[in-house]
This record gives structure tokens, C-alpha cells and sequence, in this order.
């Protein structure tokens, strides 16, 4: 998959713990099924300008 920068930003999730919780949980989860660490990065799509 590739990510063109100019359609999609980094989410800031800081304020929304629900949400990061839920990442951090499926990170773990992954984890434990891979063997291996991960990263989940959440990306949200520009809107375009109007």
C-alpha cells in the first residue's frame, strides 16, 4: 500500500483515549500472535480545500 502525503496526514489522536486504547490493545494483541513488536500509526485522509 502506499501513502501518498498529500492525501493523508497523521491522526491526532492525543485527546481520544478510547481510541488509543484500542490501538494500543491491538498492537499487543498483534504482538503476541507475531512473536514480533509492532507500531500501529493511524493516518486520516486530507479534506480537500474549498
Amino acid at each position: 500500500m502506499k501513502i501518498n502525503t498529500d492525501e493523508y496526514k497523521i491522526a491526532a489522536l492525543n485527546d481520544n483515549e478510547g481510541t488509543l486504547k484500542a490501538i494500543e490493545d491491538a498492537e499487543t494483541k498483534i504482538a503476541e500472535l507475531t512473536g514480533r513488536e509492532v507500531t500501529l500509526i493511524a493516518y486520516e485522509k486530507e479534506q480537500p480545500p474549498s
